[in-house]
Parts: structure tokens; C-alpha cells; sequence
């Protein structure tokens, strides 16, 4: 159960604590993607080389990733930034963090490994166990987590190693041993609540969120950690499960697992009603409460969604589809991007949009809200949740409008995706706002005589007191804004009042 790694590698020179201390400092000061890089090397290459005492290995681990903490910070303000970098500088930004993360995890994962084989010095480096084993716990949650920042594919292996450090853990009988993960950082935690944030992070469903909610979503739970409960066997108050000797990640509890001496089941339930509480003032007041502690500032509108995602995956009852699904097998025409769907509607004068632009998808399942569908070969990086597409159904004539709801990437060229059907029949113009010109599709909801229409448009074209109009079929309509619903990358979605005269 217990077996983590194996194999090493030679010495090298931070063998002199002279040395390692030179490199450490001689680390790129103005360039903090290339020292996490280099930091990353470190780990990889002290975690694995022979001839070093197990004390002294720990102690340059932890030196190591003491110097790592700062920059990985920075890098994820960056990635985070209200301006978004570049996609090269995003990419950029991303492989640095993630591999570091990956290195520290399998690096403190073949400490851990040496305590579990009784390594020679283990007796010695007993007290630096505790502090180990969170810092362990800590960075496979971490590399999980910006995983999933671009929808995975996750690594199994790495909840494999998550899973067996956290065993070890209770092995050992430190399983609530309190520690101070990080100089200067205020509070202590246990491995127990190392693990219990992993879990509950991935059983929160972070594929059906934007990557500033998934990392919202991490704040929150890290808040909520104290009210989190885990047992040995299921019981009414746990939701999902694990296996300490499986390479898995958490699962809904559905019905009840085989009893193994491996199984923990956990929940969040007892943390609702504080959700809810907040949800509540955060829904009265649009401020985010005082109470919650983000280590950021996030918009009011992002807490609220996150709170109420949270919810609804932290409840004891599994979400409740709003329609039923269909299994199907057919194939599905797809334009993505706000000039991708008017080309198809045929009301884009972009250059940027051609057919060739148009994916084909295979639909698994269909409902009156929307589609389940497989890509099989992923075409750039523009899939994420919340991307606006149009969708013709195979042997169809028409275009359907929608956005992606949730991205689960199952390998290097193929994902999942839940697509939100937004109007089965959008209408593409021209509207006029008084000053220029614009583009945009209304989408039809059915509902002729409701008096309230839905639009997509560029942002920026929704401005309040500011009226669009357009004249089809001899036919003079008025749009008075109301709301914006949504908003993506390259689009809004906003409510307006409809009035319509003859010409």
C-alpha cells in the first residue's frame, strides 16, 4: 500500500550547505517563472540523489521550496491579473507553476517514502515528519489544482501518491500532528486538513468553473476546512469517498463502496449553512463579507457564483438535472467565438471567421437544456467553460446557440464537454445604437409575447439608458436595456424590453 517510489540519482552540489545557499541566492531575480523553473530542478535532483543523510535532505527540501513561495505567488497574480497576459506569457506562467508543483509533490512524496521503507536516519528525521507530510499533501493539491485551471487531463498517479501519504500519515499516527507549513505564515494545519482540502477541491466540481472561480473555490474551502468531516465508514452526513491504496480521485457516494480497511468517506455539509449565510448577506448587500478570508479582492458577482456552486456540490443530495437526458450517437457541427457563431448564422463581415473554423463534435447524450458531447481532437486552447458556440445537429438545417458549462479534458487531444443550449433558433442583425453599427443575435426564447428578449453582443455595446434598434420585414423594433446576464471573453449577454411598430 504504502510504496511510493523508487530509483535515484547521484549527488550534486548541494551537498555543501555553502553552496546550495550561493545557488539559492544566485537564483534569476527579475525573472520568476525561470527560478521556479530552476527551483523546480533542485527539488527533482535533491529528492533523488544518493549519499545524502535523510535530515539533510529534508532540510534542503524545505529550503528549497521556502524560497519557491514568493515567486509561485507572483506567478499567480499574474495568471490571475484583471489584464490577462498574453497566451504565450499565460502559457508561460502556467508550466512554471504547475511543474513546480509537480516536482515538490513527487519530491516530498520520495521523503515520505524513505520514513515508510525505515531509510537509514528515519529515526533521526522523525520530528521533521509532520512538517513533511503537509508539505507533501500541500503541493499534489496544488499541481492537482492548476490541473485543472486548464480542465486536466488529471494525473491519477499524483492522487495515487496523495492518497498514500495521507495513509501513511494515519499510519504513523500523525494524522492531527499540528504544524507551520510556511515561516511567516500565520496558523497551523494537519495533515488531516491538508488532505480534506484536496479532496473536497476536486468532489466541488472545479471542471464546470472558470479558472479565477477554481482558484476562488480553493480560497473558500481552505476557510471551510474546520467544519469538513471524514470517517472510516459511510454514513448519512458523508457525500463522497476514496481508497488510501487507489490511484483515484473522489467519488459521489451513490451507493455504498466496498468496506475495505483503505475507505474514507468525507463530506462539507456541516460548512453549508455558513455558505448559505454568506450567500445570504453577499445576495443583500452586494459586499463580500468580512468573514470570509480570500487573501485577495474578488468581485462580489464571482463570490456569489462560487458560494452557490459550493452549495449545491457540498449538499448531501448529488445535483438534480433540470431535464432528463437521451443517450445518443450522432455527430455535431460546432463555430465557436462571437464571430464564429455569426458566420454560421451568416451575419459575420469578420475576416477572422472561415468554414474551416467549424469542428465537428460527437453528441453522447441530449436534453431540452442542452448536449454531452466528445471532442476528439482538441483545435487551440479556446475550450473552456463559458465559451459561446453555435451548433448545428447532424441532418439539421438549422444553428443552435449555447456555452460551454463544463470542460473534463481525458487526455492530450480529447475532452467532455456540457454545453447550455441558449435558443434553438438565434436571429443574427444589424442594430443600430444611435452612433455606430453593431452586430449581434437574438436569441429566441419561445416566448413571443413576454415583451423581454435576450441578445449576445460584443462587450462593451450594452450601455445602460441606451436603446439598440433594427428594421426586419417592414418592421420597426426597439430594444431598451435592462441587465447584463453574462458576460465571456468576447461576448455579453444582455436583457432587453422589446417593443416593436409597423413601419
Amino acid at each position: 500500500m504504502l510504496k511510493l517510489f523508487g530509483g535515484g540519482k547521484p549527488d550534486h552540489p548541494m551537498a555543501d550547505p555553502k553552496e546550495a545557499r550561493r545557488l539559492l541566492d544566485d537564483l534569476p531575480a527579475q525573472d520568476p517563472v525561470k527560478a521556479l523553473e530552476e527551483l523546480a530542478h533542485w527539488l527533482e535532483s535533491v529528492s533523488t540523489a544518493e549519499g545524502f543523510k535523510l535530515e539533510q535532505r529534508l532540510q534542503l527540501l524545505f529550503q528549497i521550496d521556502d524560497a519557491a513561495q514568493a515567486r509561485s505567488r507572483k506567478l499567480a497574480r499574474d495568471y490571475f491579473a484583471s489584464v490577462r497576459p498574453s497566451k504565450v506569457q499565460e502559457n508561460r506562467l502556467w508550466k512554471g507553476i504547475h511543474e513546480y508543483w509537480n516536482q515538490a509533490g513527487r519530491a516530498f512524496g520520495r521523503a515520505v517514502d524513505q520514513f515508510v521503507n525505515g531509510a537509514k536516519g528515519a529515526d533521526t528525521a522523525k520530528a521533521q515528519l509532520p512538517l513533511l507530510l503537509v508539505r507533501a499533501l500541500r503541493s499534489i493539491s496544488q499541481q492537482i489544482k492548476w490541473m485543472h485551471m486548464r480542465y486536466g487531463p488529471v494525473d491519477l498517479s499524483a492522487w495515487g501518491i496523495f492518497n498514500r501519504v495521507y495513509g501513511f500519515a494515519e499510519f504513523r499516527g500523525l494524522a492531527g500532528a499540528k504544524t507551520t507549513i510556511y515561516p511567516g505564515v500565520p496558523g497551523e494545519t494537519t495533515p488531516q486538513q491538508e488532505f480534506l482540502k484536496g479532496v473536497v477541491f476536486s468532489a466541488s466540481s472545479p471542471d464546470a468553473l472558470l479558472p479565477i472561480e477554481v482558484d476562488l473555490a480553493e480560497r473558500l474551502i481552505g476557510d471551510f476546512t474546520a467544519k469538513f468531516t471524514l470517517s472510516q465508514s459511510p454514513s448519512p452526513e458523508m457525500s463522497y469517498w476514496t481508497d488510501l491504496n487507489q490511484n483515484m480521485a473522489p467519488q459521489r457516494l451513490v451507493r455504498p463502496p466496498q468496506q475495505t480497511p483503505t475507505l474514507r468517506c468525507f463530506g462539507a455539509s456541516a460548512a453549508l449553512e455558513e455558505v448559505k449565510g454568506n450567500l445570504q448577506k453577499l445576495e443583500a448587500s452586494r459586499q463580500v463579507p468580512a468573514s470570509l478570508n480570500l487573501g485577495s479582492v474578488y468581485a462580489p458577482e464571482v463570490v456569489l457564483d462560487v458560494l452557490g456552486h459550493l452549495a449545491v456540490y457540498w449538499s448531501l443530495e448529488p445535483p438534480e438535472r433540470k431535464h432528463p437526458r437521451h443517450s445518443v450517437k450522432s455527430r455535431l457541427s460546432v463555430a465557436h467565438g462571437f464571430d464564429g457563431v455569426l458566420g454560421v448564422l451568416g451575419a459575420s463581415e469578420s475576416l477572422d471567421f472561415e468554414a474551416t473554423a467549424v469542428e465537428s463534435w460527437i453528441v453522447e447524450n441530449v436534453s431540452a437544456g442542452g448536449f454531452g458531447a466528445v471532442v476528439q481532437q482538441l483545435k487551440g486552447d479556446w475550450l473552456k467553460v463559458g465559451a459561446l458556440i453555435g451548433m448545428q445537429p447532424e441532418g439539421g438545417n438549422n444553428w443552435v446557440a449555447g456555452v460551454v458549462r463544463r470542460v473534463n479534458k481525458v487526455g492530450t487531444s480529447q475532452a467532455r464537454v456540457g454545453i447550455q443550449s441558449l435558443s434553438k433558433s438565434p436571429m443574427a442583425g444589424k442594430f443600430w445604437t444611435g452612433v455606430v453599427t453593431e452586430a449581434g443575435v437574438v436569441l429566441k426564447t419561445g416566448e413571443p409575447d413576454s415583451g423581454e428578449v435576450r441578445m449576445i453582443l460584443k462587450p462593451g455595446v450594452f450601455v445602460p439608458g441606451q436603446n439598440l434598434e433594427s428594421e426586419r420585414s417592414g418592421r420597426f423594433h426597439v430594444y431598451m436595456p435592462q441587465g447584463v446576464e453574462e458576460k465571456g471573453d468576447d461576448y455579453e449577454i444582455a436583457r432587453f424590453r422589446e417593443m416593436i411598430r409597423e413601419t
